[in-house]
């Protein structure tokens, strides 16, 4: 016989006030992946183009990526984020648009930052071949 007096836990949603954040926008040629996070890094809201609904080539676009940004955007707002430091990754198109939108937003720029990898030399060639 199942025991029928479990209690089901659930999480108490915590309102929490965030005045300060990051945004973290990776673009690719494929994609483009926009992270909103408190200074410490925790992620806040996040979005992707290719969840949006966007299938192959629209997914590198501007226009991906400007509404990638608005989507993320409407949780950070809701907490109550005002200021943004934007660090920027990859080689995409849609670089100028996601920030061009996050001042339209209201948001307040305070940093953009590009942290793209920088290949410095490689890794070692191979051997010569010997025949």
């Amino acid at each position: 016989m199942a025991n029928t007096n479990k209690k089901t836990k659930t999480r108490k949603r915590v309102n929490q006030k965030i005045e300060k954040g990051q945004v973290h926008i990776t673009t690719s040629f494929n994609n483009t992946i926009v992270s909103f996070t408190d200074i410490a890094g925790n992620v806040i809201s996040q979005c992707s183009s290719g969840r949006l609904g966007l299938k192959g080539s629209k997914k590198s676009t501007p226009f991906a990526a400007q509404t990638c940004v608005e989507r993320a955007a409407e949780t950070a707002l809701n907490m109550g984020m005002k200021s943004v430091e934007v660090y920027v990754k990859g080689p995409g198109t849609g670089r100028e648009s996601a920030i061009r939108s996050l001042g339209t937003l209201g948001f307040d720029v305070t940093l953009i930052k590009d942290v793209s990898p920088i290949a410095h030399n490689g890794c070692r060639p191979p051997k010569r071949r010997r025949v």
